[in-house]
């Protein structure tokens, strides 16, 4: 398959993506942001002042590692966020697409100041590991940069205080995935804390299991282990 060939399904696919998270209330009028890896030194991503549930494919727009705008229609130009998304793929050679959103009861559990970085279900920890929450940063300033640039490495899905999640995979839709698994393990843990909190959690024992189902997918980032042995104690 050339070269064009698959630019242009990604350019379908971050399209159908961007419709997805606006029928699931993940975003709202022109908010969140969706990028993928086409190369080594180019990136595929959205354009900043649309509404992301109802793109074109010609409207996304190709920008280099330091965000010099490669290819774009007229009048658009990448997001002031695209800092975000470009930082992960510096971080993380292994990640081909990244996800902004703003998920409700993500963020209204960063405000209430609940973490989600909590041992409740299975796939909280097959699925997502360990979810920080990043102090707030104004958004796309040097500040919120660098506080992914330090937490991408050892996390596949970051939460922004007050903000949004971040969250990035090996595709691009393997990472929209991971942001529909957060938001459901966010509301979980909001009825949990609705019911009065955790009277029962998964033992230690039932995370190392999990772990390793974790392990055999490819899934482990460096630290996980200790970061559940810590989530394990806070409870």
């Amino acid at each position: 398959m050339s070269n064009s060939a698959n630019e242009q399904q990604l350019r379908e696919q971050i399209c159908l993506i961007g419709q997805l998270m606006h029928r699931s209330q993940y975003i709202d009028g022109a908010s969140g942001n969706i990028s993928a890896r086409l190369d080594a030194e180019r990136i595929l991503t959205t354009p900043s002042g649309l509404a992301k549930g109802f793109m074109t494919p010609d409207q996304l727009i190709i920008v280099d590692l330091d965000g010099m705008v490669l290819s774009a229609g007229d009048g658009l130009r990448p997001t002031s966020e695209i800092v975000m998304h470009l930082e992960c793929y510096r971080q993380r050679p292994d990640v081909g697409g990244v996800v902004h959103a703003h998920p409700a009861t993500a963020i209204a559990l960063t405000v209430a100041g609940i973490p989600l970085a909590q041992v409740l279900i299975p796939e909280m920890v097959i699925t997502l590991g360990v979810v920080p929450t990043l102090p707030y940063a104004t958004p796309a300033s040097d500040e919120n940069r660098r506080l992914i640039a330090e937490a991408v490495r050892e996390h596949d899905a970051l939460l922004l205080a007050f903000h949004g999640s971040l969250t990035a995979a090996k595709n691009v839709w393997d990472a929209y995935l991971r942001l529909e698994s957060l938001e459901h393990a966010a509301r979980i843990v909001f009825m949990v804390a609705q019911l009065g909190g955790a009277r029962h959690t998964l033992s230690g024992e039932q995370v190392e299991k999990l772990l390793a189902i974790r392990a055999k997918l490819g899934l482990l980032r460096p630290g996980d282990a200790e970061r559940f042995q810590q989530a394990l104690n806070t409870l």
